[in-house]
C-alpha cells in the first residue's frame, strides 16, 4: 500500500509542478505498450528516466518483456541510464518475466546486459521453473542460479516446476541435483505437491 501511495504522490507532484514531464510520462508508457521504439528513444534522448514506475508500479523493461515489445526492449537495454535489475512494486525484475515466458533470446540479452540471475526471495530460477522452456531454466542454472533457492514461502524451483511447470523442467532439475526432501511452509515436499495435484506420473521422479 505504501508503494502505491508513493507512486500516486509522485504522479501528483509531476502533474502539478511539471506538466511537460507529466505529458512525457503518459507518452512514454503509451509508447512502451505499443512497441513504439522511436518515441521511447526520443523521450530517453530528452532525459526521461527509463527506470520510472508507471501508475501500477511497473518498470518499462518488465512491461516490454511481458507485452512482447522487442523494439522497445532493445532501446531500453541500450540506454546507459537503465537499471536492468530495477524491480516493480512486488519485487520482480525483467529477467524474472523473460524467464517465466520462456524467452531464451531475452534471457540471454538481459544477462549480457548485467541482470543478476540470483536474488533473495523469489528469484528468476523460480519463475523459469514455471515456464515452458527447459533451455531458459538450464541457462540460469549454468550461469549460477541456486537450484535449491528458497522463496519466502520456502518453495524451491523444483516445487514450482511441479505445481506450474512442465515435466521436462522437473526432469531437468532432478537431473541437475535438486533436493527432493525440502519442505515448504505448509510442510509439503515436491512429491506431496505432485500427489495433491494428481500428477502421479511425477512421483517416481521425486522419490
Amino acid at each position: 500500500m505504501r508503494t502505491y501511495l508513493r507512486i500516486a504522490f509522485y504522479l501528483f507532484v509531476i502533474t502539478a509542478l511539471f506538466p511537460a514531464r507529466a505529458d512525457s510520462y503518459v507518452d512514454f508508457f503509451r509508447a512502451v505498450n505499443v512497441d513504439n521504439a522511436g518515441k521511447v528513444a526520443e523521450l530517453l534522448g530528452k532525459g526521461f528516466d527509463p527506470n520510472t514506475l508507471n501508475e501500477k508500479g511497473q518498470v518499462a523493461l518488465y512491461l516490454a518483456m511481458q507485452e512482447d515489445c522487442p523494439k522497445v526492449a532493445e532501446v531500453l537495454l541500450a540506454s546507459p541510464a537503465l537499471k536492468v535489475d530495477a524491480t516493480n512494486a512486488v519485487g520482480e525484475t525483467p529477467l524474472m518475466m523473460a524467464a517465466m515466458m520462456g524467452r531464451l533470446d531475452w534471457t540471454k540479452k538481459l544477462i549480457e546486459r548485467g541482470a543478476k540471475v540470483q536474488k533473495p526471495g523469489w528469484a528468476p530460477v523460480h519463475y523459469a521453473a514455471t515456464g515452458p522452456s527447459t533451455e531458459v531454466l538450464a541457462l540460469l542454472l549454468d550461469r549460477g542460479a541456486d537450484i535449491n533457492a528458497r522463496a519466502p514461502d520456502m518453495s524451491t524451483p523444483l516445487m514450482m516446476a511441479v505445481r506450474f511447470g512442465t515435466e521436462d523442467n522437473v526432469k531437468l532439475l532432478v537431473k541437475r541435483g535438486a533436493e527432493r526432501r525440502y519442505i515448504n511452509e505448509r510442510n509439503l515436499t515436491a512429491a506431496d505437491m505432485a500427489r495433491n495435484l494428481d500428477k502421479t506420473w511425477l512421483e517416481p521422479l521425486l522419490k
